[in-house]
């Protein structure tokens, strides 16, 4: 029985049909997708969360994979991945081999980048492994280690280089075939068998309410990132775990670890950068603030074909004490207080902004502001589901011209080169019509590293590169609004803030608008902005206090 035939279901008529949930579990997608590809009428509904198996069996074979639907539900058709063949024959060549350093790597490179981006694995190269394990202390005799995500054991052979005894060392993962290599390789190194080393899965025995579960001195692991777990899953680790709202998996491995940590004991984990400085991960980040932090680096991109960068964080096991840590990126190396990262919106812990910088940011915050949180109304440009399918680079009959991200400049804006059909119906987000027709909004780009606006009065229609907001008219001056957000400062504030790839509205709505320079009479200008913040621009393009 095939993977579909295994999920259809027959009502009273006797019409094959299949929930939602199901059809989300089939291609690996969120259920968001599944409704997503129904408004768009690849599939067709049978009854309130129900499709029909006809449109879906469709859809699988015809559409799925060969049309270019969105990124983030068509990209594990990016590439074939067969794990199952892929395990049989490094099983094979395991038990001919005798190097296995050799057959961990090859492991590594065989699996698929769809794979690693379903299961959220990224094995963590040699040296991100030494460099996170100098900020270990050295241990006692009988200090216990855990990677309770341990792979094919990169972490496992560290902590053993680092003075760990074999024997105290234990290692977790769900994949079987990682398992024997892990064992292998220390065996390899030590000539002690391992049976420390398991299959287990870490978040369900860490929900355990077991009394004699090991507790450990150390832990340090990679966790998955973004792996895919079904909703009501994660809602329940992160209701057992006290998680809050960061019900990412890399947070729910860091909270499961916490719990098995010894008093005065040491955490390492390697992140992905969002988990600092994105607003979903503020419950993480204020639990981790608790605790003393005694490292952070940055370790740019050392995942091979993954754009995404990734840092680390090293605390102990003790209170919150305001000390200094110590902040490493590939360029420079200084400390911070631990207390200046509470200061910031949603806790963000932005490590790669020095002291004196962080100092600057403070006293921007200190003079009198408003927000744009409550104060705006918002919305999201036109996700088509097809873009391939929906736009075309010369108008025709009953089409109409949208801006992309790339048009947008600031103040002004470039003669749109797409069109699509005007029916907004067809696609998948379309934020209210009204808001679109507003005679008065300003728009900006939303994937951009920089804040760039522009006042749109032509009722303009755009694409989701392209976002909105419309301001209260009796508390935001549109033209100061918008020259201020342009402002080189405020660019330099937000990149030392969030350091995000994408405009979020939850970071712009954190912004400190100064309610004296937004209510002034006089024309603006990035030298009177400098001036009322006591703020001095460098030749490399940064910002100081006045001296």
């Amino acid at each position: 029985m095939n993977q579909i035939d295994f999920f259809e279901k027959k009502d009273e008529s006797s019409e094959i049909y299949l929930s939602i949930s199901e059809a989300s579990i089939i291609l690996n997608v969120s259920e968001a997708s599944i409704r997503n590809w129904i408004k768009c009428g690849y599939l067709k509904s049978h009854s309130k969360g129900f499709i029909t198996k006809k449109s879906f069996s469709l859809f699988y074979k015809k559409i799925i994979g060969k049309q270019k639907l969105n990124k983030r539900a068509n990209k594990q058709y990016f590439d074939n991945h067969n794990h199952i063949k892929i395990c049989k024959k490094i099983s094979k060549e395991i038990d001919l081999s005798s190097n296995f350093e050799l057959i961990s790597n090859k492991y590594e490179n065989n699996i698929s980048n769809s794979y690693k981006n379903k299961q959220g694995l990224y094995y963590t190269p040699e040296h991100v492994c030494k460099k996170i394990f100098s900020d270990i202390p050295k241990p006692k005799p009988n200090d216990k280690f855990l990677d309770p995500c341990c792979g094919t054991g990169n972490f496992l052979l560290a902590a053993i280089e680092h003075g760990f005894k074999p024997e105290n060392t234990y290692g977790f993962d769900i994949d079987e075939l990682a398992i024997k290599i892990a064992q292998k390789r220390v065996y390899e190194k030590t000539g002690f068998w391992n049976e420390n080393i398991q299959i287990q899965d870490y978040l369900r025995i860490s929900i355990k309410n077991d009394t004699e579960k090991n507790r450990f001195d150390v832990i340090v692991t990679n966790p998955p990132w973004g792996q895919k777990i079904p909703k009501e899953q994660k809602e329940f680790y992160g209701k057992f775990l006290g998680a809050g709202k960061s019900l990412d998996s890399c947070s729910l491995f860091m909270f499961a670890a916490l719990n098995d940590l010894e008093d005065y004991g040491t955490l390492a984990f390697l992140m992905p950068e969002s988990f600092f400085n994105v607003s979903s991960f503020r419950d993480a980040r204020q639990k981790l603030l608790q605790y003393k932090m005694m490292s952070v680096r940055d370790f740019d991109k050392p995942f091979k074909g993954l754009l995404t960068k990734a840092k680390s964080f090293c605390i102990s096991n003790k209170n919150f004490q305001n000390s200094q840590l110590m902040c490493t990126t590939p360029k420079f190396k200084f400390t911070r207080e631990q207390s200046s990262f509470l200061k910031n919106p949603f806790s963000i812990i932005n490590f790669t902004t020095n002291h004196n910088e962080q100092n600057l940011i403070e006293r921007i915050y200190s003079k009198p502001y408003i927000t744009l949180k409550d104060n705006a109304k918002w919305g999201l440009g036109i996700v088509t589901g097809n873009n391939k399918k929906f736009c075309k680079n010369r108008p025709e009959k009953n089409y109409m011209p949208v801006y992309r991200g790339s048009d947008i400049h600031k103040g002004s804006i470039d003669t749109p080169k797409i069109f699509i059909p005007n029916d907004l119906s067809l696609y998948q987000q379309v934020a209210p019509k009204n808001l679109y027709e507003n005679e008065n909004k300003i728009i900006y780009k939303f994937i951009s590293s920089k804040l760039i606006f522009h006042n749109d009065l032509n009722k303009s229609y755009f694409l989701n590169s392209v976002n909105m907001l419309i301001p209260d008219k009796n508390i935001f001056n549109y033209k100061n609004l918008i020259s201020i957000l342009n402002s080189e400062l405020y660019n330099w504030v937000f990149s030392k803030l969030f350091g995000t790839h994408k405009i979020l509205r939850t970071d712009l709505e954190t912004l400190p608008i100064s309610t004296e320079i937004l209510s002034s009479k006089e024309n603006f200008s990035e030298q009177k902005l400098l001036d009322y913040y006591g703020v001095e621009k460098c030749e490399d393009g940064t910002f100081r206090t006045k001296k």
